[in-house]
């Protein structure tokens, strides 16, 4: 039976995934992936130019997840507090559900590969940043609560950078929506 277009492209990201997913991360190359897969190196440039374009598709399956539920997060919640609140929950939830994307989100995959990479995954997170900013201002012109909506929105995208990192460096065991629950008020505060 003949594969679907783009199966195997589909196949050989969730394989790169979740080797990210193993807590004794090492630098993965293509030989250990093609190994995991059961084909040869070449097999892979069939479906890829090169590693840093399997990571650039993991990169577009991280923005369109992540961008996809934000958008049904700001048609669905009027309250631009609560807003920016379910989108820093989401992203934490998202990293749970998919622990090898954190590895790319927070860089540790990224080292020694091509530096646009770290770059697209920077603009990630400015995006993010500019969502929980667009969400907290409808939320200061509702109530004329006013403050620094540019600071408050750097301050919750480091602080769920920051669970990404203790994530990713506890071998996934800290989860980050276990430590949101319980430390939200204080960042509302």
């Amino acid at each position: 039976m003949p594969r679907v277009k783009g199966e195997r492209r589909l196949e050989i990201l969730k394989a790169l995934a979740q080797m990210l997913e193993q807590p004794k991360w090492e630098r993965i190359t293509t030989a250990a992936l093609a190994a995991t897969l059961d084909v040869s190196e070449a097999a892979l440039y069939r479906h890829f130019a090169s590693k840093a374009q399997m990571f650039e598709g993991l990169i577009e399956f991280i923005e369109n997840s992540v961008f996809t539920l934000a958008n049904r997060i700001a048609q669905d919640e009027p309250d631009g507090a609560r807003q920016a609140d379910k989108l820093v929950e989401m992203l934490l939830a998202f990293a749970e559900k998919n622990p090898g994307m954190v590895r790319v989100m927070t860089g540790d995959a990224l080292v020694g590969e091509h530096e646009r990479l770290q770059a697209r995954m920077n603009q990630f997170f400015d995006r993010f940043e500019a969502s929980l900013k667009q969400a907290l201002r409808a939320g200061a012109g509702s109530t004329g609560a006013g403050g620094d909506v540019a600071a408050q929105a750097g301050a919750l995208t480091r602080y769920a950078i920051g669970c990404l990192h203790q994530f990713a460096k506890s071998g996934f065991a800290k989860k980050p929506v276990e430590s949101y629950a319980a430390q939200r008020r204080y960042l509302a505060a």
